[in-house]
């Protein structure tokens, strides 16, 4: 089985192939750290009693992930309501996910601008 090329990172640490840097992690912790302190909390957000209500029902006539079929547990909206409210509760803007989806294929897809 092919081995990736271990690598120098701009800090100097020899870095095993495939491996992240510790400082990477550092830094990677600190930006998600600055981003959660710029959002709102999810109650203020729209992420309340109703909303756990209204995604329960939702998973219940929609139990499959829209990318992998495994079994959702997430509601996502489709296109970002960015507080809109309207859009928040447009179920035509939701689908269901599974966690490592959400994760990972969505949060793919919109940095790299496809939604």
């Amino acid at each position: 089985m092919p081995m990736k090329a271990p690598w120098i990172c701009p800090c100097g640490l020899k870095i095993a192939g495939g491996e992240p840097c510790p400082c990477s992690l550092t830094r990677r912790a600190e930006q998600k750290a600055r981003a959660d302190r710029r959002r709102l909390p999810a109650r203020e957000r729209g992420y309340d009693s109703k909303w756990e209500r209204e995604r329960e029902l939702f998973l219940k006539d929609n139990r499959k992930c829209k990318f992998c079929c495994e079994p959702a547990t997430i509601v996502d909206h489709i296109v970002p309501h960015k507080g809109d409210m309207k859009l928040f509760w447009s179920r035509s803007n939701w689908q269901p996910l599974c966690v490592k989806c959400h994760s990972s294929t969505k949060q793919r897809m919109e940095r790299s601008g496809l939604i």
